[in-house]
């Protein structure tokens, strides 16, 4: 009878210890996924924080070519208008996201500046001259629409369009902070250097 009784409480312990052991490592499993889960949220945060604006500008083209060139050929020259929308927002390459399962804890290391994402325009050629033995080409209206575009690159920095992303890129890190805290886990991006006026973030030297 004795025996039978340390047989079941011994059996009983290592039923204990198996049972701990495996609730770990499924609650250690569970913290992993968590872990996969919220980076890839929260990238999908960064994602959307994107600005746009709309540009309507007046462009003078002319052909660069060698001045005795143009004044016996003539020299193109054309009035380009171009409306546009610009995207800027962030490479979520550059961001850089670690995860501690064990502190239940996310860091941010570094986030990017903004940059211009992508631009849409629409061009059209008004007022067109041509030389009279220099006429325009296919190659003169692809480079037409470059500099068109390089124009409106050229315009961001002066539109506040990057200043304000980098506001939004601040929201988007307390939305980060939230969506870790839902879940039990914790942001932090005390690596960054974050200016509460201007709302500009920057990594920490």
């Amino acid at each position: 009878m004795e025996l039978l009784f340390l047989g079941l409480a011994g059996g009983a312990i290592v039923a204990y210890f198996i049972f701990n052991a495996f609730s770990k490592r499924n609650s250690r499993k569970r913290t992993d996924t968590q872990s996969v889960v919220l980076l890839e949220k929260m990238k999908r945060v960064c994602k959307l924080v994107t600005v746009e604006g709309d540009f309507a500008e007046i462009y003078h083209y002319k052909s660069l070519k060698d001045k005795w060139v143009d004044y016996f050929i003539g020299r193109k020259k054309a009035i380009i208008l171009i409306n546009a929308k610009a995207h800027v927002g962030f490479d979520l390459n550059k961001i850089e996201l670690t995860s501690d399962p064990e502190q239940k804890m996310v860091k941010i290391s570094n986030f990017p500046q903004p940059e211009i994402l992508t631009i849409d325009s629409d061009v059209k050629f008004y007022d067109k001259r041509e030389g009279w033995a220099n006429p325009f080409t296919s190659h003169d209206l692809t480079e037409m629409n470059r500099e068109a575009k390089q124009h409106i690159i050229d315009k961001v920095p002066e539109s506040g369009l990057l200043e304000q992303a980098k506001k939004e890129a601040l929201n988007s890190i307390l939305l980060m902070e939230s969506l870790a805290e839902t879940i039990g886990w914790k942001l932090d991006y005390s690596a960054l250097a974050i200016d509460g006026e201007k709302g500009d973030i920057k990594k920490l030297h």
